[in-house]
């Protein structure tokens, strides 16, 4: 059996997360998808979510391309997830290209940076979402 490990956040699931998660099962036969925690990224990457860990858990479990969703809770894990779990495969977004490649130093694990869906990203849907809310409340004080 081929073991293929993502990592992310997957706050405010899209098409685009949807994509990566079926490229990377398609690489082979088990999913792994390390969830960031709400502590992790907050401590971290000073970032909360909009989603809890929790919900944000039952979604990515809800996809039929994951098999299996641990938590992430450190960047230094990452190594040992790889050996414990077995992986084959470590798959990231391109906008992480050369970050792990020291996985594959370490473990006998290839590391793959696929490319992103271009058109969609949670940034993005953020910073659009705050500049129609900015339009709507202009036009309310009218």
């Amino acid at each position: 059996m081929k073991r293929i490990i993502t990592y992310g956040t997957f706050d405010m699931l899209h098409y685009g997360h949807i994509n990566l998660l079926k490229r990377a099962k398609e690489m082979g036969d088990y999913l792994i998808v390390v969830l960031s925690t709400d502590e992790f990224n907050w401590d971290s990457k000073q970032k909360k979510t909009y989603f809890s860990y929790e919900k944000r858990k039952q979604l990515l479990e809800a996809i039929r391309y994951v098999d299996l969703v641990i938590p992430e809770e450190s960047w230094d894990q990452k190594v040992n997830d790889v050996t414990l779990y077995q992986v084959d495969t470590f798959v990231m977004g391109d906008d992480w290209r050369n970050q792990f490649d020291f996985i594959q130093d370490e473990t006998n694990t290839e590391v793959v940076y696929l490319e992103r869906t271009p058109e969609i990203s949670t940034t993005q849907i953020k910073k659009d979402l705050n500049s129609k809310n900015l339009v709507t409340e202009h036009k309310s004080e009218m």
